[in-house]
């Protein structure tokens, strides 16, 4: 299966949208970030949830370094307390004990996914408390490399397409999105990229 990211899919995005092209003359083609499609995938998206990167990457790692191994069954033993000394504030740790409950009890299979259709990923994701279009939108683009997705939640992005094509509101956001059909992904992984080079940020952060 191709990457996101690849000569042929470039070639025509950039053929579609000039501004695209503009980007990536800039500032390069982007990686193509990926990630494993895991447990631990998932729960870094979600600690990613309205706050930084470096922030959550942080998080993470004081998370991991505390558990005995990374698994959902780990997950569910934590008290509120061992949570707090983690720096996972209350509303993210009910969403990863969501999450662990769910892969538990086996009410989602992570590994089944990738053999679905989209739309039932994201009901599979999105039945599951703390995980909403965005965190679904991530994991979808990041994960399992779905070609056709545009996450209208990220503030990078959309903060990024508006400064590039000098619009507004949503619904300019949206209309532009859509003209990348069906490489509203790779179009998005061109925003990250400009978004990050343009602020001398490392690019390794999403990956």
């Amino acid at each position: 299966m191709q990457g996101i990211v690849n000569d042929g899919d470039v070639a025509k995005l950039k053929k579609k949208d000039k501004t695209i092209s503009f980007a990536i003359e800039k500032y390069g083609v982007p990686p193509n970030w990926k990630r494993d499609p895991s447990f631990i995938s998932l729960c870094r998206i979600i600690l990613e949830q309205q706050v930084s990167l470096e922030s959550a990457n942080a998080h993470y790692k004081r998370l991991d370094a505390y558990l005995n191994s990374f698994s959902p069954n780990e997950i569910l033993k934590l008290t509120d307390e061992e949570m707090r000394e983690c720096q996972i504030s209350r509303q993210k740790a009910t969403y990863l004990r969501a999450l662990s409950n769910a892969i538990f009890e086996k009410q989602i299979k992570l590994e089944d996914l990738g053999s679905i259709d989209e739309e039932a990923i994201r009901e599979n994701l999105m039945a599951i408390k703390g995980i909403g279009k965005w965190t679904s939108d991530i994991y979808l683009m990041f994960c399992l490399q779905k070609k056709d997705v545009f996450p209208i939640g990220d503030i990078a992005v959309v903060k990024t397409v508006r400064e590039l094509y000098n619009i507004e509101t949503t619904k300019e956001v949206i209309l532009v999105s859509d003209k990348w059909r069906p490489f509203r992904s790779l179009g998005s992984y061109c925003m990250w990229n400009y978004y990050l080079k343009s602020r001398n940020r490392k690019e390794s952060r999403r990956a």
